[in-house]
């Protein structure tokens, strides 16, 4: 997968995932939504990318992991994020949401309506939400 591959799943995911919670469909809605996070992490990592660069191991290793925070390190993004969280309340509300998810919520059966449509605004808010401050990194 390339960085444009990253990007197109991601936006597909959160397309997938509003369309999971108007059917009510709440864990899967949940799920895809943390992984189209972990898509525009992945998208940011594959930017900074040279052609023709070797990764080192820990690199590469570091990028096959669902864990977000770990991502963000490995994209350069983590004390970033913090920094912008200082200066922006809402953005570290949504974070705050959004950092909870794991891969592991696929084997969720329960989340509950709310939940789902808590990490939906955390990520998607046009202003402050997580993927739209991404994005400024793709």
């Amino acid at each position: 997968m390339n960085r444009n591959d990253f990007q197109e799943v991601s936006k597909l995911r959160v397309h997938e995932a509003k369309q999971l919670i108007d059917r009510q469909c709440y864990p899967g809605a949940y799920y895809l939504l943390g992984y189209a996070v972990e898509c525009s992490i992945k998208s940011c990592i594959a930017k900074q990318t040279n052609k023709y660069d070797f990764p080192s191991k820990t690199v590469v290793q570091d990028c096959y992991t669902h864990d977000l925070k770990k991502l963000l390190q490995t994209a350069g993004l983590w004390q970033k994020l913090i920094d912008e969280m200082k200066l922006n309340q809402p953005l570290s509300d949504n974070w705050a949401v959004v950092k909870d998810w794991k891969e592991t919520s696929r084997y969720i059966s329960g989340v509950p309506e709310k939940q789902a449509h808590d990490l939906y605004s955390a990520c998607t808010s046009r202003k402050n939400g997580v993927l739209s401050w991404l994005k400024k990194f793709w």
